[in-house]
């Protein structure tokens, strides 16, 4: 039978607004923090609620602070910028059958990995809707995920129940007070971290989607991948908790890195086209509605011809084609004023409701209102006319392609 181990030790919620993370209260008491906290203080950090930890949603004392400073900083040639991303959940899976059991609970090749090798995936339910959306990495004697904070405790009952009808060897490990994790994002990423990464670390030849156990600043038992949620190069870091400020501060060193909070993470994920969970997809909502068919994978499409993950059965069509959707993730630009979250998008005469705005904000670089959502899958395709209702008056807009900023995520050279 197998053997599974798991440590869940506090329930959280998700507070997820100032506008889109403000606290009704100062008293940040219940709020868990992560071991960049004082950091945070120091360097000016208007901390607010999110997924249960108290996060800095912007740096107001910082010269380079404020979410259009930060967010501009993170796209500028040559910068980065650090993000404290500690809220998120670390698992690690143990035993000879990880790989089986992990292909059962979300939709990736996993199997198909190198060594090293890592991809987007999706934990999908019986429903085939989405319960979260995680990175996942292979390493040699074990799987490396990495899931929603908002979602984490979540994602472990459900995998536990999984387990507990799993005939065959893995173990969870939650690593959940022992390490932290940091995001540098950016054009200048990759020259910033090489200064703590040991002599000889071959960066040129780091894939997109590949990580790796390493040194960083001479601390030992530390991770990097090279990957992100902004579009730009750069790389989601792994360390000892109590190492955690030392290689924040070795890195903040660096002038071309600033410290970035919570609204730009947000509009920078936006202008990229990419989703937050609980936002831009939910457990009704599966693969193919959320544009998100392509994490299916595999050589020749194994995934989709073999199926076995939760839902399969409700994504996937016996022959391996996709189902038929009723309705279909789009970007929308064209508005004179952002569309928030809940605005109602209706068709081009504005009479008949189609969908629902998912994300919204004024892209920085852009200048301009950009938004996802949901609509109709026949009114789903690029050029689009629809209206939207923002404030009481239907605006003007059209259905467009993601990303809204081009992403220049890295390839190696040739």
């Amino acid at each position: 039978m197998m053997n599974s181990t798991l440590l869940v030790r506090r329930t959280i919620t998700s507070s997820t607004t100032r506008r889109a993370f403000a606290s009704t209260t100062n008293d940040d008491s219940s709020l868990i923090k992560t071991s960049l906290y004082n950091l945070h203080k120091d360097l000016g950090g208007d901390m607010v609620p999110f997924a249960g930890y108290s996060l800095p949603v912007l740096y107001k004392n910082s010269p380079n602070g404020g979410v259009m400073k930060e967010h501009l900083w993170c796209r500028s040639d040559n910068k980065s910028s650090l993000f404290d991303v500690s809220h998120m959940g670390q698992i690690r899976w143990h035993g000879k059958d990880r790989v089986e059991f992990l292909e059962r609970v979300v939709v990736g090749d996993i199997g198909g990995l190198s060594v090293g090798g890592g991809c987007l995936s999706l934990v999908t339910n019986e429903e085939g809707g989405i319960l979260d959306d995680t990175v996942i990495t292979k390493y040699g004697d074990y799987v490396y995920m990495v899931v929603n904070g908002a979602t984490k405790f979540g994602d472990m009952k459900h995998f536990q129940q999984q387990l507990d009808e799993f005939d065959g060897d893995v173990t969870m490990e939650y690593l959940e007070d022992t390490m932290q994790l940091l995001a540098l994002q950016g054009p200048g990423a990759a020259d910033a971290v090489s200064k703590i990464l040991p002599s000889g670390f071959d960066l040129t030849n780091m894939a997109f989607m590949t990580g790796t156990e390493t040194t960083l600043d001479g601390i030992e038992g530390c991770r990097i991948t090279r990957c992100g949620y902004t579009g730009e190069d750069g790389f989601e870091i792994a360390m000892p908790a109590e190492h955690a400020v030392s290689i924040a501060s070795k890195l903040l060193e660096d002038p071309s890195v600033n410290p970035t909070g919570l609204g730009a993470r947000d509009s920078l994920r936006l202008e990229a086209g990419l989703c937050l969970y609980g936002h831009d997809l939910n457990e009704t909502i599966n693969p193919v509605e959320g544009t998100l068919a392509w994490t299916m994978g595999g050589p020749k499409g194994r995934r989709r011809a073999e199926g076995g993950f939760l839902g399969a059965e409700k994504i996937l069509k016996p022959d391996g084609k996709l189902q038929k959707v009723t309705k279909k993730r789009v970007g929308i630009m064209g508005m004179k004023a952002p569309a928030r979250e809940h605005a109602e998008i209706y068709d081009a005469s504005g009479e008949n409701k189609i969908g629902e705005v998912t994300s919204g904000t004024f892209s920085p670089c852009l200048k301009k209102p950009i938004a996802m959502g949901y609509v109709e899958t026949p009114l789903s395709k690029v050029g689009t006319e629809i209206n939207i209702k923002i404030r009481g008056k239907m605006q003007k807009a059209e259905v467009t392609k993601m990303p809204f900023v081009e992403s220049r995520y890295y390839r190696v050279p040739e």
